[in-house]
Parts: C-alpha cells; structure tokens; sequence
C-alpha cells in the first residue's frame, strides 16, 4: 500500500459521507441564505464523486508529481459516464417517452383493474424488465419520467415514506431487471466476455429468478400506493404538436443504435451529434432534452471511475478471500459502499473462482444494486430525475436505503435459494 493509496481510501470515505449528507447540505442552504448557493452546490448528489476525484488528482499531482496525476486519470475508462450521458438523453426525448407510455397506457387500459393503478405497476415491473433489451440506464430514465406525475410529486396526498419505498422498488427492480441478457447490466457486462456467459445463460440462470423478484417487489409496492394514486394524470401541453410516426421511428432508430454501439464511445458519441442535429431540425416535435441531467450523472459516473480505480488494494483481497455463501453476502453489502460493476470487474480478474462463486458474486451484486445511489450505474439517473417530488428537493441516502431493504431481501431470497 502507496501513500497515494491510503490518501485515496481516504478520499473515497469522505466522498461516502459527503453523499450521505447531501440533504443536509440543502436544509443548511434553507438556513443560511447568504450562503445558499455554496450549500445547494454541496448538496447536489451528482457533484459529490466528481467533486472529490478532482481533489484525488491534485492530492496525487501533489505527492506522485503532476505527470503521474495526468496519466492516471487520462487511462481511465469512460465508456459507462458517456454512454450514460447519451442514453439518458435519447431515451428522454418527447417521441420515445411518448412511445413507452403509449405502450404502457395500452396494456393498462387491457387490465381489468384500475388503469392508474396498473399503470405504475407497469412502470415498476415491465419498464425494469425491458432494461434487459435497451439497457438499464435507459430503463431507469424511462421509468422515472413516467412515474414522476405519478407517484413522485410534491404534494399533500403522497407520504415521503411511500416515494422512498418506490424509489427502492424502482433502483433493485432496476438492477435486476437488466440480469435477462448478458449485455445491459453493467455488473454482468463487467465478467460476460471474461466467463463465457451467453444471454442464454443469463436467463437461464439468473433472469428467471430476477423477473420473478421484480413482479413480487412491484406488485408489493403498488399495494401499498393503491389509496394515493391519482386516476387522473395532469393534463398534456396542448401546445405540443402530435409526434409524426417516422420521427418515433428515427427517435427509436437513434436509441437502438445508441444501445448497439454501447461500448464504442466514438460511434455512440457521433450518432448522439446526428441526433442532436435531427432534433434540432424538427424541434417542433420535441420537448427540452435533458442535456445538463444527463451530464451531471456523466460527471458524478467519472468521478466514481476515477476515486474507485484506486479501491482495488483493500476491494480484490475481501472479494477473493471470501467463500462462496459469504461472498454473496459481502457483495451485496459491499455494492453499497461502492459500484456493482467495479465490484464483479475485481472478481472477473481472480484467477481459478469456481462456477458457484462467481454466481454468488454478479448474484449478490445485483441484488444490492438499489441500496444506495452509487450502486448501480443508473441510480444517479434516477436521483437525477425524481429528487424534485421529495421534501427539500433532495433525495436523503438513509431513506433510500430504508426504502431499498425490503425489496432488496426478495432480490436476494429469488437468487440465493431458487
């Protein structure tokens, strides 16, 4: 162990707390006034990762010298922040949106039972499940943006206790819901190449079991939000002009492509600019796209890639030293204290981890994946987009975790004991 690493551990507990305390850094911006920006800067959760890297890389330029500083953080790997960034936008955009929740709306109006009712229930069970497909990231953002009027609103008839059990459904049902394929998730993306796992054997082997977690988890919830969910939804801009089928199909056209080329920045980089173009070129079918949302999480995701490439000091011997049982344990605790992905990625380079080992490890992270918001890669999407309906605008990371419990503990009976 460096100096560097030890300043590093050191950082990263800080840049824990920071985000444990990110409410009250917004009920200081209440009380102080004068300082209210500083506060409300401190108090956003998106800042917290990227804030800290930068104090890692001046603390290295500063110990190891300024070249060393500027080669660490320039070999890292940004595919996840820009792909996130990208696909958070695309999948936003009105004729995408608008597609996903006609779909949702038909099936609903199919279900003999309260549409409004059903109509959550889909966002909470199907969207989640159709991350396997257009990856989570995409899911989480599609999913937030029509639960937001509907659950998640600032307002009298909806308990804060009942938004967080939501949001906890939403981020495990999240992180599950994309263990159908081999390709959406990003902790299975992390080990699929290096173990041989096909989507056949993702949902052969985990997906099943997962898909049944989420229904429970969504049916449960919905349950619970039965007496506070409007039958009516605010009433749509009357502004807007109907989106034309071919704009849907070239919005969709974009979103697939996005998704194909995941893990090629270049390509995905340069179609999200043909897509900013044909936006631009008919406007008049779209909305806001939510650049700055979208490169907040981008920079909170950096942040996290760069103070988390110097963790695997202290990470890899508590992941190689554990047995399988207790390493399905350890994971899912520790998915919340750092990113799924980096935590199956340390797995993926042990050498000689027996098959049910390496089950335990994806298993166990993936059913932690909604503890926290740095778990999971489209958790800080999620906050992003839903912390408006909370009191004080912020989302609080002890009722997030509260609220993830529950839901958490079914992830984990469907994919330990079936």
């Amino acid at each position: 162990m460096s100096d560097i690493d030890l300043i590093a551990a050191i950082l990263f507990g800080l840049a824990l707390a920071h985000t444990f305390a990110t409410k009250t850094f917004e009920r200081l911006a209440d009380r102080f006034p004068r300082h209210a920006g500083l506060f409300h800067f401190m108090g956003e959760v998106e800042v917290v990762f990227g804030l800290w890297a930068m104090v890692l890389i001046v603390a290295m330029a500063l110990v190891a010298g300024g070249a060393q500083a500027i080669q660490y953080a320039e070999t890292r790997t940004y595919t996840e922040p820009l792909f996130v960034f990208v696909i958070m936008v695309v999948a936003a955009s009105r004729p995408v949106l608008e597609t996903i929740r006609a779909l949702v709306d038909t099936v609903a109006r199919v279900v003999p039972l309260r549409t409004a009712l059903v109509r959550v229930w889909l966002c909470l069970a199907l969207v989640p499940l159709l991350g396997s497909f257009i990856t989570e990231p995409a899911a989480m953002t599609l999913a937030a943006l029509m639960l937001a009027p509907l659950v998640f609103r600032q307002d009298q008839g909806m308990p804060e206790w009942l938004k967080y059990a939501a949001l906890g459904v939403l981020f495990v049902n999240v992180s599950i819901g994309g263990t159908l394929t081999s390709f959406a998730a990003p902790p299975v993306l992390m080990v699929a190449k290096t173990w041989g796992w096909s989507s056949a054997f993702m949902a052969a082997t985990f997906g099943w079991k997962a898909a049944l977690a989420v229904l429970v988890n969504a049916t449960a919830v919905t349950w619970l939000l039965r007496a506070h969910i409007r039958d009516t939804l605010p009433a749509p801009d009357a502004s807007l002009l109907p989106v034309p089928l071919a704009v849907a199909a070239i919005h969709l056209m974009f979103l697939a492509s996005v998704v194909l080329f995941a893990h090629h920045p270049v390509i995905f980089l340069g179609l999200f600019m043909f897509f900013l173009g044909f936006t631009k070129a008919y406007e008049q079918y779209q909305t806001r796209l939510i650049l700055k949302e979208g490169l907040l999480v981008g920079f909170f995701l950096a942040g996290l890639v760069v103070l988390g490439g110097m963790q695997r000091w202290w990470l890899q011997p508590i992941v190689s030293g554990l047995e399988p049982t207790a390493l399905f344990f350890g994971a899912t605790a520790l998915t919340a204290i750092t990113d799924n992905a980096a935590l199956t990625y340390l797995g993926s380079l042990i050498a000689g981890m027996s098959d049910q080992a390496k089950y335990m490890l994806v298993a166990g992270a993936v059913a932690g994946g909604g503890l926290t918001v740095i778990a999971n890669a489209p958790n800080p999407a999620g906050v992003s987009l839903l912390r408006d309906g909370f009191s004080d605008e912020s989302i609080g990371v002890g009722g997030l975790l509260l609220g993830a419990l529950p839901p958490t503990l079914v992830a984990m009976l469907a994919l330990y004991l079936l």
